[in-house]
């Protein structure tokens, strides 16, 4: 048993509370890890939102995080003691998609990354009472200094990299840089439309320009979102709410190759449609609960699809995110602010408020006892 500081959710309304908590040890397939930093994505606000019910209450949220392996449990072999890893998200390994390189498309996703506990119902961490917390936030939970991963959502990187910026590459870096590079395939030349720059969508812009984009167009809302997004890449900044958005985006021309819509805002992923030319790929990421409808004529030529996690197998494209990172070709370190745990729900301001795109939660110094 590990004792850690961890950020517990007790009311979906309230703000954070920083207890103290038992994080068991590592069974089967598990590591214990100290999290040096963790961060802050949208899907955590999903979380949060009252969606899942009482029932999931209290819980550790944080699927973005960043460490060092403390201890494995039996048959653990890719990771030991001192490896530095990133968390990503997890899967079964054992369903069709995950054999066949696909673990985005597990069958059994949802289970494993949303239920908030394993896959047999149970949980790995207790409160100061000895209750049991919701531990298992994307197969981690990782808003604390100790959290227990699976070996399946670990991922070992060079330890000359800083874990300070390195969990967001887990999930929404990983999700709006796949999405361009895995779903899209995006072509040298091809051209793009990425629909909300926050975290996701400049992650995509990044790996656009990296691919070779002749244009990239930004939509937001947010005049200096749109201003990072031409400094990160877009060749040009459209304001979201133009009522002619959809001729604005075109420009005149024939239709882009690929839209990307990141927003999950019904209106926004009907216009990230009509902008594609024929043909053209629509790729849609947002966490929300908006329903989207489009005339079945709408998609002549036309492929819309939503993905998870960028289609991506973290083992493969965190390192490959590293290396473009390295070559000066993704600056995701520039997304980046970083908070102590204990202004966590400063960071969630920071971020509904707009003026941060990434928070990442530095972890207190911690040791496992």
């Amino acid at each position: 048993m590990t004792e850690s500081r961890s950020a517990v959710l007790r009311d979906f309304a309230a703000p954070y509370s920083i207890e103290t908590v038992t994080v068991a040890d590592p069974g089967p397939g598990e590591a214990l890890v100290r999290v040096a930093a963790t961060g802050m994505c949208h899907t955590d606000q999903f979380g949060r939102s009252g969606v899942f019910g009482e029932a999931f209450l209290p819980v550790i949220l944080g699927h973005e995080g960043s460490g060092v392996v403390e201890a494995v449990g039996p048959g653990v072999t890719s990771v030991a003691p001192g490896d530095h890893v990133v968390l990503s998200f997890d899967f079964c390994g054992e369903c069709a998609a995950c054999r066949t390189g696909a673990p985005a498309n597990c069958a059994m996703f949802e289970l494993h990354n949303l239920s908030g506990n394993r896959p047999d119902g149970s949980g790995c961490v207790t409160d100061a009472s000895g209750a049991p917390v919701t531990s298992r936030w994307f197969g981690q939970s990782s808003f604390g200094q100790f959290t227990l991963a699976t070996e399946r959502n670990m991922v070992k990187v060079d330890k000359d990299v800083p874990l300070g910026i390195l969990g967001p590459l887990g999930c929404g870096v990983q999700t709006g840089a796949g999405a361009v590079l895995n779903t899209a395939r995006l072509a040298p030349g091809q051209s793009i439309a990425v629909f909300g720059t926050g975290a996701v969508g400049l992650a995509a812009i990044m790996a656009a320009k990296a691919s070779g984009a002749g244009e990239i167009v930004a939509v937001d809302l947010n005049p200096a979102r749109r201003g990072t997004a031409l400094e990160l890449g877009a060749t040009r900044a459209v304001d979201g709410a133009d009522p002619a958005l959809v001729a604005e985006v075109r420009a005149g021309g024939p239709g882009m190759d690929v839209a990307f819509d990141t927003t999950g805002v019904s209106a926004v992923m009907g216009a990230a449609v009509e902008v594609l030319a024929r043909p053209g790929t629509c790729v849609l990421v947002g966490a929300g609960m908006d329903v989207f409808t489009v005339h079945p004529a709408s998609l002549a030529g036309r492929t819309v699809t939503y993905v998870y996690e960028g289609d991506a197998v973290p083992q493969v494209f965190i390192p490959r995110l590293i290396g473009l990172w390295r070559r000066g070709l993704f600056p995701f370190d520039r997304l980046i602010r970083q908070y102590p745990l204990e202004e966590i729900d400063r960071a969630e301001a920071d971020a509904h408020a707009g003026t941060v795109i990434k928070p990442v939660l530095v972890m207190p110094a911690a040791t496992a006892r």
